[in-house]
């Protein structure tokens, strides 16, 4: 099964995340999210986190505060005896962590902001560029680029994978032999979201809880 949590940054609830929240966290990790100028900056990577811990305690007996984060060659973060297979994303307002016990799994969010789309043609296939000038230029665009990101994050060898050594058809997407298919979670029309993993998602069931750290 595939666990998904998300939340929105609160501004009025800065300050409570960080008193309450915060500390039960590693000292180099807080030290980086006190490093941050921008409150929703820090708010955003703490959210990651909290989510991540959360989702752990509700899906599994261990206690994730006991477990160090590690992270392989390709900066692909990790637990040790595969204590569960994980994913975060943030973007604009929105933190999202994606978890499993069973496979790994990427997860990309992207506010649809306006950027000089034409700066990452070289990102694209010639399929996949035809696709976006000929359609809604942004909506595609962002499409194309959060499946792209889920893959790789789901390869485990991030940016070392040029994203335009593959092309995505179909939710669906192939990476020297090995398949990766994708999902569309939808959250806020304002962004685009995607699940990748190397197997079919249809069969899996998407728990999507959006988590208020108000509780």
């Amino acid at each position: 099964m595939i666990y998904i949590y998300y939340s929105y940054l609160c501004e009025e609830n800065h300050e409570n995340l960080m008193k309450n929240y915060l500390p039960k966290f590693s000292s180099d990790f807080q030290a980086k999210i006190k490093s941050y100028r921008r409150w929703q900056d820090a708010q955003l990577s703490l959210l990651g986190r909290i989510l991540l811990f959360n989702g752990i305690e509700k899906i599994s007996t261990y206690n994730p505060y006991d477990k160090v984060i590690k992270h392989t060659k390709y900066s692909k973060p990790y637990f040790d005896n595969d204590l569960v297979r994980f994913n975060i994303s943030h973007s604009g307002e929105i933190a999202i962590c994606i978890l499993s016990k069973e496979h790994e799994v990427g997860i990309d969010i992207e506010l649809m902001s306006d950027i000089e789309i034409d700066d990452f043609k070289f990102q694209m296939t010639e399929n996949e560029w035809n696709t976006i000038i000929e359609s809604n230029h942004k909506e595609a665009f962002f499409e194309y680029w959060t499946q792209k990101e889920a893959v790789i994050k789901a390869h485990g060898h991030g940016l070392t994978i040029p994203l335009k050594s593959f092309e995505i058809f179909n939710n669906t997407t192939k990476i020297n032999g090995e398949i990766f298919n994708l999902k569309e979670i939808k959250i806020d029309k304002k962004y685009k979201c995607y699940v990748s993993l190397k197997r079919d998602i249809d069969d899996i069931y998407l728990k999507e809880e959006k988590y208020n750290t108000n509780n």
